[in-house]
């Protein structure tokens, strides 16, 4: 027993010294020391040995079990020492090197636009609202009076989820939601995205933005209609902008008009507007002989179009980097 334990002591010893690593030093230790180790399973055969030897091999292998340990940890606070110092080496940074220049991100010309048409119409009183772009049939079109053979209405012409669920078409639809929860007077804008069943080309694509505005109070006539468009066009386009009314049929409005500005010598078409038709306040409980109310809205991609002479729509949308870099902000 006793030249077995010199034995171990010396294998365990010289195994300790060779690991390279604190992960084969930690093998080495589970080895010798551990529950199922060479030194362990000694001190478990004691009971095997003449009852007046077990005293002195007992605290050989304890002796021999503490003096391996020793040498393990010793050997562990140098392997670390020695492992920290190589990470180190290998994480090293050259302070002197100069700085990887950064990257800014900049604006979308979408997200510019949107946010300066949002400042201008809360500048003017209106509150925004949200508006689901996965929206019921009711609100996008049966609650703006549209008639049941509008050609809108077509599933050839919008992208339909369910019968009686589709992708808004405009965000005009917000007009029935939020005349049957509140009462007059208000002021309501809404913007963002609008699918549409489209090839897609220079002028067209399935997904665009718009914004749209309405209010109800009393005693609302066109001229309130013109001043806010007015007032709108000098935000978004400068003070000394244009701004031209010609009769126009919608749906959801009577009168109605389309409303352009004199853009680098020509008139450039922005939207729809007009005054809330009278059925669509009757169908939410409003009295048209109390009330009354306008309505406008415009694409959003079409005032960069103007502002930037950009000739192509899918250029809003294709990500490419250069058009960006050209157009962010």
């Amino acid at each position: 027993m006793e030249e077995r334990i010199r034995t171990l002591v010396e294998e365990a010893t010289q195994a300790i010294l060779s690991a390279n690593s604190t992960a084969e030093l930690e093998a080495v230790e589970t080895r010798y020391l551990g529950r199922k180790g060479q030194v362990t399973e000694l001190l478990r055969a004691l009971p095997t040995l003449p009852p007046e030897e077990r005293p002195r091999f007992g605290q050989l292998l304890n002796t021999t079990k503490t003096q391996l340990q020793t040498q393990i940890d010793q050997r562990r606070a140098e392997l670390q020492r020695r492992e920290r110092e190589e990470r180190l080496r290998a994480e090293r940074v050259d302070i002197t090197l100069p700085p990887r220049p950064l990257r800014v991100g900049l604006k979308h010309p979408l997200t510019q636009t949107m946010e300066r048409v949002r400042a201008a119409l809360i500048g003017l009183g209106f509150e925004f609202v949200d508006s689901p772009e996965l929206d019921d049939y009711r609100y996008n079109f049966a609650a703006l009076n549209y008639p049941d053979d509008h050609p809108a209405m077509d599933e050839q012409m919008s992208f339909y989820i369910s019968n009686t669920r589709l992708l808004r078409t405009q965000t005009t639809s917000v007009q029935g939601r939020i005349m049957e929860k509140r009462k007059p007077p208000f002021r309501i804008a809404v913007i963002g995205r609008c699918f549409r069943n489209e090839t897609v080309d220079a002028t067209h694509h399935h997904t665009f933005h718009q914004v749209d505005a309405f209010m109800v109070d009393r005693g609302v006539s066109m001229a309130d209609l013109k001043g806010t468009l007015a007032a709108f066009a000098r935000q978004m386009f400068g003070e000394d902008v244009q701004v031209r009314f010609r009769p126009d049929f919608f749906p959801f409005v009577e009168p109605g008009v389309d409303y352009a500005i004199y853009w680098q010598g020509g008139w450039l078409e922005l939207g729809g507007a007009g005054l809330i038709h009278p059925n669509i306040l009757r169908a939410h409980g409003i009295d048209p002989e109390q009330w009354s109310g306008f309505a406008f809205g415009l694409g959003i991609e079409r005032i960069p179009m103007i502002q930037y002479q950009i000739d192509d729509l899918r250029l809003f949308l294709e990500n490419d980097l250069r058009f960006l870099q050209k157009y962010g902000a």
